[in-house]
């Protein structure tokens, strides 16, 4: 599927904002075990952590549940936020060519300009443009507050990985093909999935989940700290904060 340039990233950050409240935001991102046989001569590349063979589906969904970039392949035995670091979505990020928007105030402010962000779970690295929560148990209502809105807006990739695993139930048992076949599939089904959402919708009840990928949590940069903490303050201040906030932490 296409990268977005740079009005359909907006467009993007708009709706995430109208339906999470988390402005400057692209998409939310997770990756995914998709279970296969054993490949031939493959020895444990493939063998996960929860002890069956498995490919890496990482993917970003906007407000829609629609999956606006995604990456297949990584092996199953993968465990640390390296996955992403190293595949093609994690590269584009880091080298600038996923031509996001210049940064832009926070909807009620004029200042300081802020970069467009993904979120993220723990698994992934937190950057300039990539939102993961605060670690371990926080007293600092700021930061409490900070990671209910992120969760709320990671829903959104968590909703779309149900219903791509309910509606295309070659995601229910093991696929057995050789590895390349089972990225064509997988790549086909997330291309008829944002068919059907954009087509007609698709209401659902999630039944059966493709596993998460549980990832050692790697320490951010200083950047991405900063603007992670920007975001924060920005949830507690009159023109960022919603009303039920403080009742969810």
């Amino acid at each position: 599927m296409p990268t977005p340039d740079e009005n359909v990233w907006i467009t993007i950050a708009e709706d995430f904002y109208k339906q999470t409240n988390f402005p400057n935001c692209l998409g939310a991102l997770d990756g995914k075990h998709i279970r296969v046989t054993m490949p031939f001569i493959s020895g444990s590349k493939y063998f996960n952590y929860k002890k069956y063979f498995s490919v890496v589906l990482l993917a970003s969904v906007d407000a829609n549940y629609c999956f606006t970039i995604i990456d297949v392949g990584s092996y199953g035995s993968t465990g640390d936020a390296s996955a992403f670091r190293h595949s093609a979505m994690g590269r584009r990020l880091s080298e600038g060519a996923l031509r996001l928007p210049l940064p832009r105030p926070l909807p009620g402010t004029d200042a300081p300009s802020m970069p467009y962000v993904f979120v993220a779970d723990e698994a992934f690295g937190l950057t300039e443009n990539i939102m993961r929560p605060y670690p371990g148990s926080q007293r600092a209502i700021e930061k409490r507050v900070f990671n209910y809105r992120l969760s709320r807006a990671r829903r959104m990739v968590e909703c779309a990985f149900g219903i791509l695993s309910n509606k295309w139930r070659v995601f229910h048992t093991s696929i057995q093909l050789e590895p390349q076949f089972v990225d064509i599939i997988i790549k086909a089904c997330c291309v008829l999935h944002n068919f059907v959402r954009l087509r007609d919708g698709y209401s659902y009840k999630l039944t059966d989940d493709i596993p998460d990928i549980d990832w050692a949590p790697v320490r951010g940069p200083t950047g991405g700290m900063r603007v992670r903490d920007q975001f924060a303050n920005y949830f507690m201040s009159p023109d960022g904060a919603i009303p039920w906030q403080l009742n969810r932490i």
